[in-house]
């Protein structure tokens, strides 16, 4: 069984495959379902892209960061391979955003996940603390 030190970190958007990213997302991830690959791929054009790799350089994991740069930074489209589940590849993402994000010197990161609060708590992420104030806007239907 691999451990989580024979996987590489990359960020090079050359070096994502989203086909594959675009299969997990739209017939996986329940936050992405159905996504089109021409919405995948602007997304990772306009994106810091993270992916997990093995030795062999084929990807078994991703993540993406809409940021400015600046100030602010969004955790999303996290997914592991479910063949590459339970090895902290998870953590390991998420740690890896951290470092990047700190690296530009950006204030606040957030993500929204479901169910997996304690992957990414070890990488300093918490409860919003006062989740009244934020808002959302959805286009009309």
């Amino acid at each position: 069984m691999r451990g989580v030190t024979d996987y590489a970190i990359r960020t090079d958007l050359a070096d994502m495959d989203l086909d594959l990213v675009h299969e997990w997302l739209s017939t996986d991830a329940y936050w992405s379902l159905g996504r089109s690959r021409a919405a995948v791929g602007t997304a990772a054009e306009h994106s810091l892209n993270i992916g997990v790799f093995t030795a062999d350089g084929r990807q078994v994991a991703y993540a993406r960061v809409v940021t400015d740069h600046a100030t602010f930074a969004w955790l999303c489209d996290v997914y592991v391979d479910r063949d590459h589940r339970g090895r902290g590849l998870g953590k390991r993402l998420a740690a890896a955003v951290a470092q990047l994000v700190d690296e530009l010197g950006v204030g606040r990161t957030l993500l929204k996940t479901r169910d997996a609060h304690e992957v990414y708590a070890g990488s300093g992420f918490v409860p919003v603390p006062d989740p009244a104030g934020w808002m959302i806007r959805t286009p009309p239907v």
